[in-house]
């Protein structure tokens, strides 16, 4: 049967209604997780340096001291004011006490993950334990549990700063990348996640269930989380092994379009990668791109890369600035159109849907 007969015979026997507006076949569709896009916030538990340590770098590099002169409000106000992708960086520290040099905190001699942007350097954290920071969330879910799933994107971090006056971090191998699984399942419980597994089902890979759009529904999926891996090709394929896809893991990973573990992309320039991010949403990847970085945007409030990044499909677009920084003119910051917390996506859906958390915040 043609489409065009097939339509006319459903809307014979449906109400009226459910197709009204309607623009595409694909909007008369159920929404699946990647049909939304959400605003999202950069290293969000960054807090401010203290002012000694910030006056140092901007001796020292005050390029840098720009880039790092940023800071924001507590995980829970984020998530209020309408973030749904939270960005963690997580370093490794088994026995404990590895970061502690320098710090009074007794928290940095647990061992666990500890969440730290420079160790030793850009240290304060609004969340210093990762179970303390995966806790703060959970619980808010627990509060507002219709919430769309929510991106917590890690970069898994492991530079060497001892030569700049930080620590240097601990290498992430296999070992590590267990543990980071182990210690997140350990607050999160399996109904609380999206894992790849219940992307592929029964498909080969991961990619071929992303390609036949198996992502699960919107409705499904509410009060959940999915996690990504943003790291380069050399470290996500330490933590993929050797499976075929991502069997058996809690992460997404950064990959490229033809890798069989395909499904999630960070592509931070919203202008260079305006058509790559275009095609691989249409496509039914899951996309990262950034509104602003290293403050540059907030300073000149220069938003051009945020509306292309808003106009752009992807599916989550990352800022330092929910809030403007009273320091810059301009007022500068990101939010959706309307003040909606959760959108239908501008490239894969052509009839926008209004806010899709609308009174259930």
């Amino acid at each position: 049967m043609r489409i065009s007969t097939m339509l006319r015979a459903t809307a014979a026997v449906l109400p009226l209604a459910l197709f009204a507006g309607t623009a595409t076949a694909k909007d008369a569709a159920p929404l699946r997780i990647n049909d939304i896009a959400v605003i999202g916030t950069h290293n969000s538990y960054k807090q401010p340096m203290p002012a000694a340590t910030m006056a140092k770098v901007r001796a020292a590099e005050p390029a840098m001291a720009d880039a790092l002169d940023y800071a924001h409000r507590s995980l829970v106000d984020q998530l209020d004011t309408g973030a749904r992708q939270l960005e963690i960086d997580v370093n490794y520290d088994p026995q404990g006490g590895h970061y502690a040099r320098g710090s009074s905190d007794p928290k940095l001699q647990r061992p666990g993950f500890k969440v730290l942007h420079i160790p030793g350097i850009d240290n304060a954290s609004s969340c210093v334990l990762l179970t303390e920071c995966l806790t703060i969330v959970r619980d808010w879910s627990a509060r507002h549990p219709r919430h769309v799933p929510i991106l917590l994107m890690f970069n898994a971090k492991d530079e060497q700063n001892a030569a700049r006056g930080g620590i240097d971090a601990l290498p992430f191998d296999a070992a590590a990348y267990d543990a980071l699984d182990a210690e997140i399942r350990s607050v999160l419980a399996p109904g609380k996640l999206i894992v790849p597994d219940d992307v592929q089902g029964r498909y080969p890979t991961l990619r071929d269930a992303v390609l036949a759009g198996n992502w699960p529904l919107l409705e499904a999926s509410r009060g959940k989380f999915l996690f990504a891996l943003d790291e380069p090709p050399a470290k996500v394929a330490v933590y993929r092994g050797t499976r075929r896809s991502l069997e058996g893991r809690v992460f997404f990973i950064n990959t490229d379009e033809a890798s069989p573990a395909a499904a999630y992309l960070t592509l931070n320039d919203p202008v260079r990668d305006a058509e790559r991010i275009r095609r691989d949403v249409r496509a039914g990847f899951l996309v990262r791109t950034r509104a602003d970085a290293n403050t540059r945007e907030a300073r000149a409030n220069d938003g051009v890369p945020r509306d292309t990044a808003l106009a752009g499909g992807a599916h989550y677009v990352s800022t330092d600035y929910l809030w403007p920084d009273p320091r810059f003119a301009g007022g500068y910051r990101v939010a959706l159109p309307d003040g909606h917390v959760a959108r239908c996506n501008p490239v894969r859906i052509a009839k926008q849907c209004g806010d899709l958390e609308g009174s259930a915040r």
